[in-house]
C-alpha cells in the first residue's frame, strides 16, 4: 500500500497573516496540500473582494497546490444554539464557506457541534434536534457544489466521541467524518478502534499532540498521541485520503515555533508510514 499522505493546517497563522499569505509560507516549506482556517481576519469569505477570491484560485492553480479542507473553528457561532437567530447566523457562515470552497475546488468543509458543558445546558435531545436540523441544511446547500460536509469529534461539544459521530451521520445522512486523533485520545478513546469503527465514514484526519490533563494541539512527541496505531488503523480501513498536521499555536507570540513544530511532527509521521516532506 502507498504511503499515507500529509497536509498542513494554517491554524498557527490566524492572527499573523492572511490565509493566502499562510498558504504561500507553508508552500515555501514544501507543502502543496492545505487545510485552510475560515476565521477573521485570516480568511473570512464575506470580507474578501472578488479580486482577493480570484487571487487564491490563481495562486493555487499556478503552483499546482490544493486546499483539501476548510475548517471553521467554533468561535462566535453555534449550530445547535437555543437561539434560532444564532443558528441561522451560523448557517449563513457555513454557506459562505461552502461557496468559497467550491470556487477553490476544495472538497471538504468541516462542521462542529456547539459548545457544551456550562452550568446549565439544554437537554441533549434538544441539542441533537437543533444540530441535526442545522447540519441537514448545510448538507443541502453543499449538494451539487462538489463540496462535502464532514463532522469533527471535539471534546467540549455534546457529541464528543467517535460513536457520537457515527450516530450523527446516521441522523443527518450524506455526511462524513473528520476524525481528530488528539481529540479522541484526550477523552480516552482508543484511536485505532475509533478509526476502524468509522471505516468509510472517515474522510479526513487531524493529528497533533496534547498532555493528558490539559487540552492542547501541540507538536507530536510531546504528549499522549502515538502515531503507530493510527497508521495501522488507517491502513486497515484502506484509507487513501489526507492526514492534516493541525498544530494550534500563535505565530505572533514570543517563544513559539510553528514551522519547527510542523517539521518535527512530520518527521515523526514519516517514521510511522506517512510520506516524508
Amino acid at each position: 500500500m502507498s504511503q499515507l499522505q500529509v497536509a498542513v493546517s494554517t491554524f498557527p497563522h490566524l492572527y499573523s497573516s492572511t490565509g493566502l499569505e499562510s498558504l504561500k509560507h507553508l508552500h515555501g516549506m514544501g507543502y502543496k496540500a492545505f487545510e485552510l482556517m475560515i476565521f477573521p481576519p485570516h480568511c473570512w469569505p464575506s470580507l474578501l473582494s472578488a479580486d482577493e477570491r480570484k487571487a487564491y484560485k490563481s495562486w493555487l492553480d499556478g503552483e499546482g497546490a490544493k486546499i483539501t479542507s476548510f475548517c471553521y473553528p467554533l468561535i462566535d457561532n453555534n449550530p445547535n444554539s437555543p437561539d434560532p437567530h444564532m443558528r441561522q447566523y451560523t448557517l449563513d457562515r457555513y454557506y459562505e464557506a461552502i461557496d468559497f470552497a467550491a470556487e477553490l475546488d476544495c472538497p471538504y468543509v468541516v462542521m462542529i457541534p456547539g459548545v457544551y458543558g456550562g452550568l446549565i445546558d439544554p437537554p441533549k435531545e434538544w441539542l441533537d434536534d437543533w444540530f441535526v436540523e442545522s447540519a441537514k441544511q448545510v448538507v443541502a446547500h453543499a449538494k451539487g457544489t462538489g463540496v462535502r460536509i464532514l463532522l469533527e469529534n471535539v471534546p467540549f461539544t455534546h457529541r464528543p466521541s467517535v460513536q457520537d459521530m457515527v450516530d450523527l451521520c446516521g441522523m443527518i445522512g450524506d455526511i462524513g467524518v473528520n476524525y481528530d486523533v488528539c481529540n479522541g485520545l484526550y477523552i480516552e478513546e482508543d484511536a485505532g478502534d475509533a478509526i476502524r469503527l468509522l471505516g468509510d465514514l472517515c474522510e479526513n484526519v487531524h493529528i497533533s499532540d496534547s498532555p493528558a490533563d490539559v487540552f492542547k494541539h501541540e507538536r507530536l512527541g510531546t504528549g499522549i498521541v502515538d502515531p503507530a496505531p493510527v497508521a495501522k488503523a488507517l491502513k486497515d480501513i484502506g484509507y487513501d485520503k489526507l492526514t492534516v498536521l493541525e498544530m494550534i499555536s500563535d505565530a505572533n507570540l514570543p517563544g513559539t515555533d510553528p514551522d519547527g513544530d510542523i517539521r518535527a511532527s512530520h518527521d515523526i509521521l514519516a517514521q510511522h508510514g506517512w510520506a516524508a516532506l
